[in-house]
């Protein structure tokens, strides 16, 4: 697993054998938390066009959504706890690096 993009405080892009996740910094009210997603073939493709801005876009989404809660579209899509140890060490890993 590699970093590919970050925002500060926002999220990471990460590639992992061809695959695209995205790991975002949630924030609702005085609870925080991360979200892990991996893209789908449609998001790749608006990634693979748009670039970072809809990265921004769709973080922005996952964060307003309240993806912990199951009315979220995002909810079922949480691979926060079978990738937290590896992402973790990677974003340390990846800072250490930079």
């Amino acid at each position: 697993m590699r970093v590919i993009d970050h925002a500060p405080h926002g999220w990471f892009l990460l590639e992992e054998d061809g695959a695209l996740f995205l790991d975002v910094n949630c924030s609702h009210s005085f609870v925080s938390y991360n979200f892990m997603l991996r893209l789908d073939a449609q998001e790749r493709s608006a990634y693979e066009s748009e670039g970072r801005a809809f990265i921004n876009r769709l973080a922005t989404a996952v964060q307003d959504s309240g993806p912990n809660s199951r009315s979220s579209r995002f909810y079922e899509r949480n691979l926060s706890g079978t990738y937290s140890d590896e992402v973790t060490k990677t974003i340390e890993d990846w800072r250490a690096s930079s």
